[in-house]
């Protein structure tokens, strides 16, 4: 079978069962291309051998039968063109945080900084696009999961950054201390109870630790609002991503001038430098 056919079929397969995408691909030829060039190593058009037809088979089988997204059968998801270890423990990376990075947050971030810290950091993925984008910082990664944090060491060992990442378990800034930052990213839970209860299957899958935020989905966010001055640098900025939540946000805090940079998703990052925030809510 020529991969071309292979690709076609596979992704008639998804589309006749209906799945629901948003973990890395957004269309069922996207998922059908992505599960082919990570079993094969390419997509060119070649014949594709009877073994590895049916590892693909087999792959897509279980994508379809039992909704499980494809980078956790992959065990592999790909956030900012770096590729990362996934499995259950953490929710798929998909952060459009990861955007802003590239760019080095020009033009809000007024220097390279020294150190930095994701919050609710998961996999690691955000921690090592950080310290990947600026040579110089040290970052300090932490989650309130045990088991994510064992995921987010495999990606920084992965990419040779033990030296600069440090994970740590916390919630939120409960085990920093008096530790200041120049930069706080973070993607906290942001899913409400309302959209939680409508998820589809596939996001059933991933740790509802990482997803649900309460009524309006900002119970973290609140959180994070509280102590972020406390735990930024003079000049420092926070970046955080809330999903479809900025009129609920500008809401519940119509004195904060919000900056809403674009990304492709608009409306789902907002960044506040340390002056913009209040000393305590």
């Amino acid at each position: 079978m020529k991969i071309s056919k292979l690709l076609s079929e596979t992704a008639r397969r998804f589309a006749r069962a209906g799945l629901h995408y948003g973990h890395g691909t957004h269309s069922a030829r996207e998922e059908a291309a992505w599960l082919i060039s990570s079993t094969l190593g390419y997509l060119l058009e070649e014949e594709v051998t009877l073994k590895d037809q049916k590892t693909i088979d087999k792959l897509a089988q279980r994508r379809i039968r039992e909704r499980i997204p494809l980078a956790y059968l992959l065990k592999e998801a790909w956030l900012g063109g770096k590729s990362f270890y996934i499995d259950k423990r953490v929710i798929v990376p998909r952060s459009y945080i990861a955007e802003l990075l590239r760019d080095r947050l020009e033009p809000w971030l007024a220097r390279e900084p020294k150190r930095a810290l994701d919050l609710c950091t998961g996999s690691g993925c955000l921690a090592v696009l950080l310290a990947l984008e600026f040579p110089g910082v040290r970052v300090d990664a932490t989650d309130l999961s045990a088991a994510a944090l064992q995921i987010a060491k495999i990606n920084i060992r992965k990419y040779r950054l033990g030296k600069r990442v440090r994970a740590l378990r916390s919630n939120l800034f409960g085990a920093l201390g008096t530790q200041r930052y120049d930069l706080i990213v973070s993607n906290p839970p942001y899913v409400t109870s309302r959209s939680m209860r409508k998820l589809p299957a596939e996001y059933r899958h991933e740790p509802r630790l990482a997803l649900a935020a309460g009524r309006d989905g900002l119970d973290l966010v609140r959180r994070i609002l509280a102590r972020a001055r406390h735990h930024l640098s003079p000049g420092g900025l926070l970046v955080c991503e809330i999903g479809g939540n900025r009129k609920a946000l500008e809401r519940a805090y119509p004195k904060l001038e919000f900056i809403w940079p674009q990304v492709s998703d608009a409306g789902s990052v907002f960044i506040l430098q340390r002056e913009q925030l209040p000393l305590a809510f």
